[in-house]
């Protein structure tokens, strides 16, 4: 099983910047994709950005140019900096990674409970 704490969400101004944090934890043996994804109330979670575990990363046309996905591989951490926020933007956002963890030792999807991001006009 793999534990994903997510942190850094609340209530921006639009135009301001918010840093969301990841931290996976359990008996990790190694972690692939990671990322975050985002649900706005009515709507499908969609992807937000990813990241690969060779720093190779991916983002949604929408948040192209304002945010910019990190991540520490030897913290097994991923972040995502929020720059220039806008009302669309608020959401739910949920951190997601890919990894092979025991006992299983299978590669599955794991998902975090998620972290309110408010961006008020």
């Amino acid at each position: 099983q793999l534990q994903l704490v997510e942190s850094g969400g609340g209530l921006v101004q639009a135009g301001g910047s918010l840093r969301l944090s990841c931290a996976a934890s359990g008996r990790i043996f190694s972690i692939n994709a990671m990322g975050w994804y985002r649900q706005a109330p009515g709507k499908q979670r969609e992807l937000v950005a990813t990241t690969t575990s060779g720093s190779s990363t991916n983002y949604a046309d929408s948040v192209k140019g304002r945010f910019t996905i990190s991540r520490d591989n030897a913290k097994n951490t991923v972040s995502l900096q929020m720059n220039s926020l806008k009302p669309e933007d608020t959401a739910v956002y949920y951190c997601k990674a890919e990894a092979v963890v025991g006992p299983l030792y299978k590669l599955l999807g794991y998902w975090g409970q998620g972290t309110q991001v408010t961006v008020s006009s």
